[in-house]
């Protein structure tokens, strides 16, 4: 079974913007629930997370972090890991600090792990399918908007690697690039002229004739797109007798069920956009410990 084990969050400066974003949008105005029960007064209370499916956590500091930018004395605990496989009912962490915070940051903090541990869980249902070949599994561009850092670290939480972060990470150039330039040739000779070291250039193709020609321009990755595995274990000989340098990538309908078939026969990668776009969530329930319950006892729930 594969670990992760270079999931790297991004700092928070970049995401507290984010979050924050996404607190102020579910907020709005004020809760109007639990401002309606607390009436001002800040009370004190503890909670838990509970996985209600099995599946692997991803985002569990996410989740502290929207918590603790409503509140810095609140305090979350995890009992597992980023990348731990847990089971259904299992306590994944636990929360104490001002029940106004818990109870306003329990949605989106939900959210954002529930969503994180499904593309985490999905991801590594595809790694554990070729967890004994050398090809590495790979994500694509197909993000939800607003959310790319964060799916695509849960990508590298569920064991595959990621691909290209935009647009200024590379250069791969698609369908689209080569009609606009006339051609792959042309495409690579005109990028080749303006774009910084150390950036490589990798051609989509989809013919076998397109790969000659790939080959030929220089590319520094060749990805072979939507093609039969007879297609590409042709185009894959072809490219190792010419140069064994240049990095094969497979992609284009990629599932569970044929995802080995194609790293069997020797791509140096395997990309789809499965993992974040077809993974459902993890579902994740939060539940107020019973010293929480009677908002009017004192004696249930301590003053701050």
């Amino acid at each position: 079974m594969i670990k992760p084990k270079s999931a790297i969050l991004p700092p928070w400066i970049v995401l507290d913007p984010q979050l924050k974003q996404w607190l102020t949008e579910d907020i709005g105005r004020g809760d109007r629930t639990t401002d309606g029960l607390l009436r001002g007064e800040s009370l004190w209370g503890t909670a838990h997370w509970s996985a209600k499916a099995p599946g692997i956590m991803a985002g569990l500091a996410v989740a502290a972090r929207v918590f603790q930018l409503l509140s810095d004395r609140l305090e979350v605990t995890p009992t597992v890991k980023d990348g731990d496989r847990c089971d259904r009912g299992q306590v994944i962490l636990q929360l104490e600090g001002p029940l106004d915070a818990l109870l306003m940051g329990e949605r989106v903090a939900l959210n954002l792990a529930m969503r994180l541990s499904g593309v985490a869980t999905s991801t590594r249902e595809y790694v554990d399918a070729i967890a004994d070949l050398p090809t590495q599994l790979v994500d694509t561009r197909k993000t939800t908007p607003g959310l790319r850092l964060l799916e695509k670290y849960a990508v590298q939480v569920g064991g595959a690697k990621n691909h290209r972060m935009g647009l200024d990470d590379a250069v791969l150039i698609k369908d689209n690039h080569i009609l606009a330039a006339g051609g792959i040739e042309k495409a690579i000779a005109l990028i080749r002229e303006t774009m910084p070291y150390p950036l490589t250039i990798e051609v989509e193709t989809e013919t076998i004739e397109q790969v000659k020609t790939a080959v030929n321009a220089g590319a520094d990755i060749i990805m072979l797109d939507n093609m039969s595995v007879a297609m590409m274990q042709e185009a894959i000989e072809m490219i190792r007798q010419y140069n064994s340098r240049i990095k094969i990538e497979a992609s284009g309908n990629i599932t569970l069920q044929t995802i080995r078939q194609v790293a069997e026969i020797g791509v140096d990668y395997i990309s789809t956009s499965a993992t974040i776009t077809r993974s459902p969530w993890l579902d994740i329930s939060m539940n107020l410990g019973p010293g929480n319950l009677g908002i009017n006892d004192p004696s249930k729930i301590r003053m701050i």
